[in-house]
């Protein structure tokens, strides 16, 4: 079975300055998969080189089998992209921008772009220049939309999205995997990408970590137990690496005055591959 994306030892160096390294990443076809790494840790950058708006120093990225360099036209035709910062006219009207917007794509979709504002509650009447960061993004997200692509890449989408707004982005993007289309994402929010990505690719200055498949760290995560007893400042904590039975059996010769008992959430269980990490911004 062909990748929808796959990239083979792919590098880019600015001068001296590594942006990534021997970068071999792969995501299969109906996969949401979560893009993992600290700022400046290569994630832009893959993505870039994978959309060719940069050319790699070395290796090679393609996205359903086509080069990304040689073949750089047929995948834009055919691939959503959300960048992580957006910029539009400023005297434009929403509507005005997505009208503009679906002039590029084959056939047009009124009614498809009508529920999506209605969805991601924005006004096609207002004014670009009056919009928040938030709403900002909520255009770009329906754009990216409107394309109905089989493959969406997302570059921290939901940066500017309130809790709520974030929800329902997930929501819509499952929607998508059902109708098809392979959703690849970079984020800073691993609570969203333990919930809704089928695996995710951690990446440190530059280089692949890990890939985890996301039903397997959930279910080989350890429990974290936090109590503070009577008379001490200061709670102990630690990684329950015993019967929980014995555990309480332990505990009951104390004098507690609280204790918390719960699986690491996935923050703390990627802490061990952000060690050491002193990238800087790319």
């Amino acid at each position: 079975m062909m990748n929808d994306i796959e990239t083979n030892n792919l590098s880019k160096f600015y001068g001296d300055v590594k942006g990534i390294e021997d970068l071999t990443i792969s995501v299969e076809p109906g996969e949401i998969v979560g893009f993992v790494g600290k700022n400046g840790a290569g994630k832009s950058t893959t993505i870039r080189a994978l959309l060719n708006f940069i050319y790699p120093t070395g290796g090679s990225a393609k996205i359903f089998g086509l080069d990304c360099v040689k073949d750089s036209k047929k995948i834009k035709e055919i691939t959503a992209y959300l960048p992580g910062e957006v910029n539009y006219y400023e005297n434009m009207k929403v509507k005005e921008l997505l009208s503009y917007s679906e002039s590029f794509l084959p056939e047009k979709d009124e009614k498809y772009k009508i529920e999506l504002l209605k969805y991601f509650e924005l006004d096609g009447e207002r004014n670009i220049s009056d919009l928040s960061l938030g709403n900002r993004k909520k255009v770009g997200i329906i754009i990216c939309l409107l394309k109905k692509a089989k493959l969406i890449i997302l570059d921290e989408p939901t940066s500017g999205l309130d809790p709520l707004m974030q929800k329902k982005f997930f929501n819509k993007l499952l929607e998508e995997r059902k109708k098809g289309a392979t959703i690849f994402l970079s984020s800073h929010n691993l609570t969203d990408v333990e919930q809704y990505c089928d695996r995710v690719v951690i990446i440190r200055a530059g280089k692949l970590v890990k890939t985890l498949t996301l039903a397997n760290v959930k279910e080989e995560r350890k429990m974290k137990v936090t109590y503070k007893e009577k008379g001490k400042k200061k709670p102990e904590s630690f990684i329950l690496d015993k019967d929980i039975n014995t555990l309480i059996s332990d505990l009951s010769t104390k004098k507690l005055d609280s204790l918390e008992i719960r699986y690491q959430n996935i923050e703390e269980e990627f802490e061990k591959y952000y060690k050491g990490d002193n990238d800087d911004e790319k």
